[in-house]
């Protein structure tokens, strides 16, 4: 049973003449009638009765008439939506990002491509770049703005660097703290420490390290919105992205220096596979939107 030849059996049973439902499908009459043969052989019953008076549908043929209509609109709505997901008019991206980009980077870019393309749905998974790497992985996401370089041996992973940006001391509103620092000064200074496992617990302490000290820890084991929210209680003071400062115009930014302290953003999909066209353009619209963060703390890459 074909697609086409209960095409043409739908329309003999809606016009009743087989000349006529030749016409309505586009080809000739010996053709619609072979092809009407062949389907009523292959169900081994006829599906219609021809006399003078016209054609009817024989019981079988009755039968068969809901599926067919079934069949054929569930292959137009097939058709209609493969081409609306081709078009981007319809679709699904699966987003990772990590906590700082989530808070900073992200908002803006997913409006901007949601008002070009408001029928693709966004999921967003919010965690550190070695999950994000783990759920690529794995096929739970389709693409992944994380912090490179990767802490994973995961091979099936493709980064495309997009954007180096410079890491600032976040200081409690009034404090005293100066505009430039060295990593040096952190010595004597109450830091707010991300948790375990994040990527900007992990700069910071290499960096005091190189500088010949142990930090200081006032409050540890936090996330992006709680390391801030604890540095705005004025517990300690906090190394952090640049981008997640412009929220917050009451946190005091200082610039660190000797060694100044950056991160390089990548986006991040698996290389076995193509990015479905939906996260293609998610991917297209997010490198034409990152040229506006160039600035003095972030440069594209």
């Amino acid at each position: 049973m074909q697609i086409h030849q209960l095409t043409y059996f739908v329309a003999v049973a809606r016009t009743r003449h087989f000349t006529r439902a030749a016409d309505l499908t586009g080809v000739s009459q010996p053709t619609l009638s072979k092809q009407i043969r062949v389907l009523e052989n292959s169900l081994g019953t006829p599906l219609f009765v021809r006399h003078r008076g016209g054609i009817e549908l024989t019981s079988a043929g009755e039968a068969l008439l809901p599926h067919a209509q079934r069949i054929l609109i569930d292959v137009e709505s097939a058709e209609r939506t493969v081409h609306e997901v081709a078009s981007l008019r319809r679709g699904r991206v699966r987003l990772g990002a990590t906590p700082s980009l989530c808070d900073g980077l992200l908002p803006r870019a997913l409006t901007r491509f949601h008002e070009m393309y408001p029928g693709i749905d966004l999921e967003v998974q919010e965690a550190g770049s070695r999950l994000l790497t783990r759920e690529l992985a794995q096929g739970r996401i389709d693409v992944a703005l994380l912090i490179i370089p990767l802490h994973s041996d995961e091979p099936d992973i493709e980064t495309t660097p997009v954007l180096r940006e410079r890491l600032v001391l976040a200081s409690p509103p009034g404090s005293d703290a100066p505009e430039h620092m060295d990593v040096g000064d952190l010595r004597d200074l109450p830091l707010v420490m991300f948790r375990e496992g994040y990527d900007l617990r992990d700069v910071t302490l290499r960096a005091c390290a190189q500088a010949g000290f142990e930090p200081r820890l006032a409050v540890e084991g936090g996330e992006m919105s709680a390391v801030l929210r604890f540095v705005e209680a004025g517990l300690g003071h906090a190394v952090v992205p640049s981008m997640v400062l412009s929220a917050r115009p009451q946190l005091r930014s200082s610039q660190l220096g000797n060694p100044p302290l950056d991160r390089v953003i990548a986006l991040a999909h698996r290389s076995s596979e193509a990015l479905p066209l939906a996260a293609q353009a998610f991917k297209a619209e997010l490198l034409d939107h990152l040229t506006t963060f160039a600035d003095g703390d972030l440069d594209l890459v």
